[in-house]
């Protein structure tokens, strides 16, 4: 990875000023948008800020052409304190480029909003774009949901709950997300946060910056926090039965590989369609970074996966 000047900036961003509050975290992504984010690819429409209600909104993008399309809600990442649509917006036109409806979602992020907010916004953030797609040239019928990290995580426990309701999607993008907290742990998620940079430091910057995301998510370390570790809209690898067909998809210098691993394994016992890709030498976060090799087909797999469910 050294040799990949973004990815080198980012990774020395993180050893030498690691964020060490939600707040930091957000301006240090923030800082980093234009470079994931720049060159946007046509799509027919951007409507900002949409208001889903309850203080939640989307950006919706619409696909170029005639309708209905078909439809994503796509769930951010940002280890559920940081990362909005506007972080992400290069990735969700990439699938508006390729003729989907797109509700980029701007849930509510902890430590202000913390579990349950999130989780409930991207389920009420479903059911809006089931209810209202049409008035954006979306077929209802036509749904999927997916997101990457965080949004990963949000969308399999969303897919879940939403197993028996009306706006169940029909597909699931799984996008290199934490599908079991019981395994989400510091010391091994270093590269994570700091590009698998080899620094003594990472370990110890992996170990507080994990703990800083899942303690505002989830709260301070506990009897309560481990509770909520098993409840299924927290780590959804105890629903897997309930998913639709998934795509689930990480890079092999991914820690959070396992957590994709562990996944599939819940979904071949279930029986669930799926399809399971590790792009090898990939860190977290590559499908937002066009500059690594890999980005490109795999957003190009997601898209034909989408075309085959949805």
């Amino acid at each position: 990875m050294s040799q990949i000047p973004n990815l080198d900036l980012l990774t020395q961003a993180m050893l030498q000023n690691a964020p060490k509050t939600p707040q930091e975290m957000r301006r240090l992504l923030d800082g980093f948008s234009p470079f994931m984010n720049g060159d946007l690819p046509e799509v027919g429409a951007l409507h900002e800020s949409v208001t889903l209600g309850d203080g939640m909104t989307a950006d919706v993008i619409l696909p170029r052409g005639v309708g209905p399309h078909p439809v994503l809600v796509y769930l951010h990442g940002g280890g559920w304190v940081c990362g909005s649509p506007r972080t992400h917006r290069k990735l969700a036109h990439r699938f508006a480029e390729a003729g989907y409806l797109v509700f980029n979602v701007d849930y509510r992020l902890a430590p202000e909003h913390p579990f349950p907010t999130p989780y409930e916004d991207c389920l009420a953030a479903v059911r809006f774009a089931h209810r209202e797609a049409a008035r954006f040239g979306g077929d209802p019928r036509r749904l999927a949901i997916g997101g990457d990290s965080a949004g990963g995580n949000l969308s399999a426990a969303v897919a879940a709950a939403l197993a028996d309701d009306p706006a169940r999607p029909k597909a699931a993008l799984l996008i290199y997300g934490v599908f079991d907290f019981a395994l989400f742990g510091g010391a091994s998620l270093a590269s994570v946060v700091t590009g698998g940079a080899a620094d003594p430091r990472g370990a110890e910057i992996g170990e507080h910056m994990v703990e800083m995301m899942v303690g505002a998510y989830l709260g301070a370390a506990g009897s309560g926090r481990d509770a909520l570790v098993r409840d299924p809209r927290v780590s959804p690898l105890s629903a897997a039965a309930k998913l639709p067909p998934c795509h689930v998809v990480v890079g092999g210098a991914d820690p959070l590989a396992a957590q994709s691993e562990a996944l599939v394994r819940a979904l071949c016992a279930a029986g669930v369609a799926h399809e399971h890709f590790v792009d090898e030498g990939m860190p977290h976060g590559y499908a937002q970074m066009e500059f690594l090799p890999a980005a490109r087909p795999a957003i190009a797999r997601m898209v034909e996966f989408l075309r085959k469910h949805v």
